[in-house]
């Protein structure tokens, strides 16, 4: 389904749908829009209008049927392990993310300020639930779909499985604030649909991962207080807590990782050494 899909096109109508999103931004500041309509007019070109166009496409020049790659069979076995590899990625992203801090604060302060800028939610209830339904429910769909889809499988047409594994999770981290926890968040994903051959899989854990991370921003958080850094005062005063989060969920990202690469062979030009799991 994905080998014949061109990044080329892809990267071209995000651009396209970039440079529509700063028109209406711009017309919209000038007519008084606030931010959350702007927020959601983004979030329309990039989550829906964009991949419409593109999938829309390639479907018009040869239909396929999602049942290829996105399938409810024996994929119940895998929602236990799907929850403790969230609960990992989640502890070793807010540990690595404090290891960014502590890293550059001595060098840039600036850039901490920056990287530690709350980003609000809207406080108008319609914007409110449609960013998160996008960052729990869309933003996922879409970016597996394009990420361990698209990307993942062009880049292993010209190079090997390793290659589209670390190109399209290196890809994918540099998009997020949290470099280094996205990168190995991606790379889990890509062996966990590859292992599997079922889209779905890495859907269902992304979906978690953003929707836990959702809740967190509502609901008091007293209880991971000696973990999360709120103050850059927290850098260095949580340093030994965070430190022993880091070295575990370390420990254990590796042990994920290694358990769903072990036995896959190696692909290349859409060819599978290890048949997917059906």
């Amino acid at each position: 389904m994905f080998n014949h899909m061109k990044i080329r096109l892809l990267l071209g109508l995000s651009i396209i749908g970039f440079i529509g999103f700063v028109v209406i931004a711009i017309f919209s500041t000038f007519y008084g829009a606030d931010e959350g309509f702007i927020t959601t007019c983004l979030s329309i070109i990039m989550y829906i209008v964009v991949p419409f166009i593109f999938f829309y496409h390639y479907y018009r020049k040869e239909p396929f049927s999602l049942k290829q790659v996105v399938f409810f069979s024996r994929s119940a076995q895998w929602v236990l392990p799907i929850c403790a590899i969230v609960v990992v990625a989640i502890s070793f992203s807010l540990s690595t993310f404090w290891l960014t801090l502590f890293t550059i604060e001595p060098i840039l302060p600036i850039l901490v300020d920056l990287l530690m800028e709350e980003v609000p939610f809207p406080t108008n209830p319609f914007y409110l639930f449609f960013e998160i339904l996008v960052i729990s429910v869309l933003a996922p769909i879409v970016e597996e779909f394009f990420f361990r889809g698209v990307i993942l499988h062009r880049i292993m047409l010209k190079t090997s499985m390793w290659g589209g594994i670390l190109i399209s999770s290196l890809l994918f981290g540099i998009l997020h604030s949290d470099i280094i926890g996205a990168f190995f968040f991606g790379v889990i994903a890509c062996l966990l649909y590859l292992r599997t051959g079922n889209l779905l899989l890495p859907i269902m854990m992304h979906i978690l991962n953003n929707t836990i991370a959702v809740i967190l921003s509502f609901v008091p958080t007293d209880w991971l207080e000696s973990v999360l850094i709120l103050s850059k005062e927290d850098i260095t005063g949580k340093a030994f807590p965070i430190s022993i989060m880091l070295v575990v969920s370390t420990l254990l990202t590796i042990f994920i990782t290694v358990k769903l690469g072990k036995g896959l062979g190696s692909m290349r030009e859409g060819h599978l050494t290890h048949q997917p799991e059906q």
